[in-house]
């Protein structure tokens, strides 16, 4: 693990990290509105790599310096794509391990969300359920601290790991977004449909959104919209576009009620 010195050198510097990546952006749909709820923004390398060929060099004495570049990268190119305009938001993936206080690691995306004006709270930080595992406290200080300037939060691939639940008692993030072996056949299981729909009672009580990721077929869709869950991503409605936001493909399906 770098030093503390080391992790405020890299907050203070955005393009510090070597390895050349871009972003893709893949839409979050509202199925009961058909409106696009938010734009994710994925990894990839500067062609169009897959994630990989960027993740696989990160370590210990970058990582600070990837997750400063990714959240400039991924606020730039969604601001000359005029992300704003379509009136969704911006969901970010952060590594919590690559911040050490909040408040001043923060900051260069504060100033990058001002230089190309871009709104921060449309802006939403998501964090894997595996990330977190590592230090409950320091993620729920985050988090806190997020939500107190303005962002939103997610937890992502939830119920891959076996801490979600653990970390739901410990802070309430605004969006709580299913692992896609939860989605993958939920119309044609039923052990998943239930374990859905808990998940979905639980989070309907703490007032959490949840959204269904990976969904790739109609059944999958029409499975989830039963159990209340409207938002939902995945190949159904559009693959990632490189550089670009593409428009969700809605018409071939029945809509949530």
């Amino acid at each position: 693990m770098a030093d503390h010195a080391s992790i405020c050198r890299a907050c203070r510097d955005g393009n510090a990290f070597e390895t050349p990546f871009s972003m893709a952006f893949q839409p979050i749909v509202n199925r009961v509105t058909g409106a696009v709820f938010a734009y994710e923004a994925l990894v990839r390398g500067p062609a169009g790599e897959g994630a990989g060929s960027v993740l696989g060099t990160v370590d210990d004495t970058n990582r600070y310096a990837f997750d400063q570049a990714a959240r400039v990268r991924a606020l730039e190119l969604a601001a000359r794509l005029d992300l704003p305009r379509k009136a969704a938001n911006l969901s970010i993936n952060f590594l919590p391990n690559a911040v050490y206080r909040p408040e001043a690691c923060i900051r260069t995306t504060l100033e990058t969300a001002a230089r190309v004006d871009y709104p921060i709270d449309s802006l939403i930080f998501e964090l894997t359920e595996g990330e977190a595992v590592a230090d409950a406290g320091h993620l729920t200080r985050i988090v806190e601290s997020y939500r107190k300037m303005g962002f939103k939060t997610a937890i992502d691939d939830f119920g891959a790991g076996y801490s979600g639940l653990n970390l739901l008692a410990r802070f309430q993030p605004d969006i709580v977004k299913l692992d896609m072996e939860l989605v993958r056949g939920i119309d044609q299981d039923r052990v998943r449909r239930v374990i859905v729909s808990g998940i979905m009672r639980i989070c309907d009580d703490l007032g959490i959104a949840v959204i269904g990721e990976g969904v790739e077929t109609v059944g999958e869709s029409a499975a989830l919209c039963d159990l209340g869950i409207a938002l939902q991503q995945g190949y159904l409605f559009a693959r990632p576009g490189f550089e670009t936001l593409p428009d969700p493909v809605m018409s071939a399906e029945p809509a949530c009620a």
